[in-house]
């Protein structure tokens, strides 16, 4: 990476910790002492910003710095899983930023006439993989590790994030649309590269 794309790392990942910390500390919607609990966590716009801007590498650096928080938050603070919660959240979070990062490339998505429209289907299909991944915790590695049951938790927390990764579907669409944000991006990433996503952009 070049000193812009850390400069851009560094300040999507410092903002997608400051969205954890403020959005899991006040929107707490369910929890149960000693077993782990669930929160809105909007972290995720800075991921999905790094991935669609940044490229694939800086979508799973932010995503998984981003997801620290969280991962520590459910695993000492709200829940007790530990070091499986610190690694795990973020670990899941960096995957989402690496399937939005592939899918917006794989999919041209700045080259297309409503790219902002698109890029809602794009961001939602992009926590799919995640979505699986947090199956898999809850059921497989939980019990593995801690020799209990926590399948109870996957109905609150699939349904939450995809209500979180709903909003922030609609909220990079619209980032994606606007000039000015794109311009403020290309400050870190390189004009050259900025200049030729805001001629393809026609929204």
């Amino acid at each position: 990476m070049n000193s812009r794309q850390i400069t851009f790392a560094t300040l999507m990942s410092a903002l997608g910790l400051l969205l954890s910390v403020i959005s899991l500390n006040i929107a707490p919607i369910f929890a149960a002492v000693g077993q782990g609990g669930a929160a809105l966590d909007f972290s995720h716009i800075a991921t999905f910003t790094a991935a669609i801007f940044g490229g694939p590498a800086l979508g799973v650096i932010v995503g998984f710095i981003s997801g620290i928080y969280a991962g520590y938050y459910f695993g000492y603070v709200m829940g007790s899983l530990g070091l499986l919660s610190l690694i795990g959240v973020p670990s899941g979070k960096a995957l989402t930023g690496l399937t939005a990062s592939l899918l917006y490339k794989a999919l041209r998505v700045n080259s297309r006439s409503k790219s902002s429209t698109l890029t809602i289907p794009v961001i939602l299909a992009s926590y799919i993989p995640e979505c699986i991944f947090t199956i898999t915790y809850f059921r497989y590695l939980v019990p593995y590790f801690y020799g209990r049951v926590m399948e109870f938790m996957i109905p609150i927390v699939i349904s939450k994030a995809w209500v979180e990764i709903f909003v922030m579907s609609l909220l990079m669409g619209a980032l994606n649309g606007n000039n000015g944000f794109k311009d403020f991006v290309s400050r870190f990433l390189g004009a050259q590269k900025a200049a030729a996503s805001v001629s393809k952009h026609t929204n």
